[in-house]
This record gives structure tokens, sequence and C-alpha cells, in this order.
């Protein structure tokens, strides 16, 4: 994706992880970054400079496609936690509204995939940004790119089409609150 001529340079906001903390779920019970995820990837992702993060994940069995390989879906799903955990930086609540996916190699289970990830530009309510993973560290072999736009949303877009259940037991759950409340403007 390529931003409108009017879009401007990302700006990372104040109140920001710092660079170097580590952001943490924005949900138990997502599959790329929570804890509560069994077969998830438990993405561990890191504030960078300006408006980047890494982050990195190990491939295990379950993530796999072809023998011994990861599943391109999961792959996909780990460059789109990637990208999406980037709006931590913004203090903004946004959802993928389109991903573009490179295969570049093959990704062996076991194997440690560190992705990069930065925002471009914005545009409106729209966020462009990339995403590059290298296979066992910053300096591997590029394994997948993506290009991404990430759409401003209100917390009430999780809310309305959200299940119940999952929504009333995340609006119970104390650190689930104070995540919420780190995205509010005026606290």
């Amino acid at each position: 994706m390529i931003p409108p001529p009017d879009a401007i340079p990302p700006v990372r906001h104040p109140d920001a992880p710092a660079p170097g903390e580590l952001l943490g779920a924005h949900y138990e019970h997502c599959f790329g970054c929570g804890g509560g995820q069994p077969h998830g990837l438990h993405l561990q992702a890191r504030a960078g400079e300006g408006v980047s993060i890494s982050a990195e994940f190990t491939v295990k069995p379950a993530h796999q496609g072809a023998p011994g390989l990861a599943h391109g879906g999961v792959l996909a799903s780990a460059l789109d936690e990637t990208l999406g955990a980037l709006n931590w930086l913004l203090r903004t609540i946004a959802v993928t509204g389109r991903l573009e996916t490179d295969y570049v190699r093959p990704v062996p289970v076991d194997t440690l995939l560190h992705l990069q990830a930065e925002v471009t530009a914005v545009s409106g309510r729209k966020i462009y940004s990339t995403a590059v993973g290298r296979i066992g560290g910053p300096g591997g072999e590029v394994a997948v790119r993506a290009r991404a736009l990430f759409v401003e949303v209100k917390l009430d877009h999780f809310i309305d089409n959200g299940r119940p259940a999952e929504i009333e037991a995340a609006m119970a759950d104390p650190d689930q609150i104070r995540r919420t409340r780190a995205f509010e403007v005026n606290p």
C-alpha cells in the first residue's frame, strides 16, 4: 500500500512505551500475543526508536502447514500482530484494513522468527506500515515481508461486534481495563 500524497509522517505519542520496553499482550486470549492460547504465537514485542517495534516468536510444531515448515497463515498472523502492535506507539486503537504478505523463503519448525515493523505514514484514520521477518535474529535471512493499512476505530467497534461473553470477561479483567485506559485520550 502506498500512502496518499497528503499523508504525514507518524508521530510517536509522548506517553508511548519507551524504546526497549516490552509491550505485553493487548488481550490474554489473543492468538498472536496472549498467554492464554496454548497453541498461540506468544509473540513478544518491544518498542523501538521512533514509531517502530521488534518482535519474536518461535515456530512450534502446532504452527506447521507443510511437514516441518511454518504455515503461511501463521506467518501472516505474526506479521499482522507485529504491525498491529505499532499502534501502542501511536496510542491509537486500530484494526487491520489490508495486509499484503510476501513469502520469501520457508520457515522451519523450531525456528526463531525476528520481526521488525514501522509506521511509514498516517492519513486521517489510516495508518500505513511495513514489516520484515528474519530467520534466527535481526541479521538473519529475510523470510517474510508485509505492508499493511490499519484503520483507527473507537472502542465501541469491539463492544458492538465481539461476542458478549468475551467482552464482559475482558471488561471485568483489571489488566484489560488498565490496557484499555492507556488508549483513552482524557482518562
